[in-house]
C-alpha cells in the first residue's frame, strides 16, 4: 500500500509539474498571440505613414515640375506678346507711311512733292518697321521640361519589405557578473545572402527568475527593455540580485525592422537576501520594507536629558522582565533593547550587505548574532553570541566594535554607507566605510551556530541594502584581517 501511495505521490507531482509547464506554456502562447497583434498593427500603421510619406513627397515634386513648366510658359508668353504689341504698332505705321507716299506720287507740283518725299525718306529712316525683328524672341519648344519617370517606375515595382537583421550570438564567454552589474556582450549573425540591412542599433530585454528556463512562470517578473544601444555590449548597473538568475536576450535592429530575439543565456546572480523579521522587533521600533526606525511610546522614559537623578545612579541598563512583560509577542525585544533580526540564517558561505542611517540618526548598532544567544533584553555586543559595530552621534562622536560585553573604540569618522562582510566558513565579519574605501574593524572568530544579521536602532532610522553580491573590492580587505585586532579571542 505504501509503495503505490508513493508511486502515485510521484505521478501526481509529475503530473502537477507538467501542467504548470503548460499553464506557463498557454501563458507565452497567449501573450505571443496579444503581442503579435498589436505587433502587425504597428508594421500596418507604419506601412500606411511610408506610403502617405511617398505620395506626399511624389505629389510635392510633381507640384515643383508644374510650377516650373507654368513659369516657363509665362515668360514665353511675355516676350511673344510683347513682340505682338511691337509688331501691330509697326505695321500700323508702315501702313500710315505707304499710304502718305502712294498720295505723293500724284502730287503734280515738283515743290510739293520735293518737300513730300523728303518728309517720307525721313519717316522711313525712324519707320519702327525697320528697328524690330522678324523673328520670335523665343520658340514654342518645352522638349527641356520632358520628364522620365520609367526607373522610379521600375524602383517603385521592385518595392519590398525592408530585410530582417537576423538574431544576434550573445557570447557568454565575454559576460561578466561582478559588482551587482551584468554586463552583456555579443555578436552579430551574418546574413549568408548578404541583404540583412545594416544594423543601426540593438535592444536587449532581461527578466529575473529562480529557473534557468526561458519560460517565463506566472509568478515571475516581465520581461525589462534596454533600448537603442549602438555597441555589441551593454553593461546593467545597480541591480538588486533577488532571484536565482537573470535571463537576457537580445535583438538587432535596422532603419525600422526588428529581427528576432537571441537564444536567451540565464546568468547565475545568487546573493544574500533578507528582510526584517517584524516578529524579533521592539514594539518601538517601526519596521517598513526595508526601513526601520525607532518610534518612542513616551519620549520621557527614553531622553537622558528629561530623567532625573534616581535615574542616574547604578540602575542596570536593562530593565528587569516584570516592566515589560506586557509588551505583545515573546520573541520581540523588549526593555531598551531596540533590537530586531534578520530573517534569513547563514550558515555558511561568504555574505555582504549594506546599511545606511537615516539623516536624522542619532545611535545604531549593526552586526550579527546566534539568534538563541539573545534574550528579550539582551543588546547587541554584550554576549558571547553577537558581534556588531555600534555608532552614535548623541552628544559626541563616537564608533566601536562590540562583542562579549568589551568593547573597542574606533579612532574613524562616522561613515554614510556601512558594509558587512561575513565568511561564516572562515569566522570572518568585517565592517567597511564604503564611500571612503576603508575597512573600519574586522573580527576574526570560529562560528557555531546560525547567524542572523542584528540590528539596534534609537532616535532615528536605517535602510538596509542587500540582494548584494560580495563586491570586488573586498579583495583589498582580506588579506590585512591578520594583522587587526580580535575581540574574540
Amino acid at each position: 500500500m505504501d509503495t503505490q501511495k508513493e508511486a502515485l505521490c510521484r505521478i501526481i507531482s509529475t503530473l502537477a509539474n507538467k501542467n504548470e509547464e503548460l499553464q506557463n506554456f498557454l501563458e507565452t502562447v497567449d501573450n505571443t498571440l496579444t503581442s503579435l497583434q498589436t505587433e502587425s498593427c504597428r508594421v500596418m500603421s507604419e506601412l500606411e505613414a511610408e506610403l502617405e510619406q511617398l505620395s506626399s513627397a511624389l505629389d510635392a515634386k510633381g507640384a515643383e515640375l508644374r510650377d516650373t513648366i507654368k513659369e516657363e510658359k509665362h515668360r514665353k508668353e511675355a516676350e511673344l506678346q510683347k513682340q505682338l504689341s511691337e509688331g501691330k504698332f509697326a505695321l500700323l505705321s508702315c501702313e500710315e507711311l505707304l499710304e502718305f507716299a502712294n498720295q505723293t506720287l500724284t502730287i503734280s507740283n515738283e515743290e510739293e512733292f520735293l518737300k513730300a518725299a523728303k518728309q517720307i525718306k525721313e519717316r522711313v529712316t525712324m519707320a519702327p518697321a525697320f528697328r524690330l525683328t522678324t523673328r520670335p524672341a523665343v520658340s514654342e519648344n518645352m522638349s527641356q521640361f520632358t520628364v522620365d519617370f520609367s526607373a522610379e517606375r521600375v524602383g517603385l515595382q521592385q518595392l519590398h519589405f525592408l530585410p530582417v537583421p537576423r538574431a544576434p550570438e550573445i557570447e557568454v564567454s565575454n559576460c561578466v557578473v561582478r559588482d551587482n552589474n551584468i554586463t552583456v556582450a555579443w555578436r552579430p549573425t551574418c546574413d549568408p545572402d548578404g541583404d540583412g540591412g545594416r544594423i543601426e542599433r540593438y535592444e536587449v530585454e532581461y527578466r529575473k527568475t529562480d529557473g534557468d528556463s526561458s519560460l517565463r512562470a506566472a509568478t515571475e517578473a516581465c520581461w525589462e527593455k534596454i533600448h537603442n544601444v549602438t555597441e555589441t555590449q551593454v553593461t546593467m548597473s545597480g541591480l538588486k540580485f533577488d532571484s536565482r538568475f537573470v535571463v537576457v536576450r537580445v535583438r538587432a535592429k535596422n532603419k525600422t525592422a526588428a529581427g528576432e530575439f537571441s537564444e536567451p543565456v540565464a546568468m547565475e546572480t545568487r546573493a544574500y537576501n533578507f528582510g526584517f523579521d517584524a516578529a524579533t522587533s521592539h514594539a518601538e521600533l517601526k519596521v517598513l520594507g526595508d526601513t526601520v526606525t525607532w518610534e518612542p511610546q513616551g519620549v520621557k522614559g527614553h531622553d537622558p536629558r528629561l530623567r532625573g537623578k534616581e535615574n542616574k545612579s547604578s540602575r542596570s541598563a536593562t530593565p528587569s522582565p516584570s516592566k515589560t512583560g506586557s509588551r505583545a509577542g515573546r520573541d520581540r525585544f523588549a526593555g531598551e533593547s531596540y533590537t530586531v533580526l534578520g530573517d534569513q540564517e547563514i550558515t555558511g558561505g561568504c555574505h555582504y550587505w549594506e546599511l545606511r542611517p537615516l539623516a536624522d540618526w542619532k545611535s545604531f548598532s549593526v552586526g550579527v548574532a546566534y539568534r538563541a544567544s539573545l534574550g528579550r533584553f539582551d543588546q547587541l555586543g554584550k554576549s558571547s553570541g553577537s558581534w556588531c559595530l555600534h555608532a552614535s552621534q548623541w552628544l559626541q562622536s563616537s564608533l566601536a566594535a562590540k562583542h562579549n560585553n568589551r568593547a573597542k573604540a574606533l579612532e574613524c569618522p562616522l561613515p554614510q554607507q556601512i558594509g558587512i562582510y561575513c565568511d561564516y566558513d572562515n569566522g570572518d565579519l568585517s565592517f567597511i566605510d564604503v564611500e571612503r574605501l576603508r575597512l573600519l574593524h574586522s573580527f576574526k572568530t570560529k562560528f557555531s551556530q546560525p547567524l542572523v544579521p542584528a540590528f539596534t536602532v534609537w532616535c532615528g532610522g536605517i535602510t538596509i541594502m542587500t540582494g548584494l553580491q560580495v563586491p570586488s573590492f573586498m579583495g583589498n580587505f582580506l588579506s590585512t584581517n591578520q594583522s587587526l585586532s580580535n575581540l574574540s579571542q
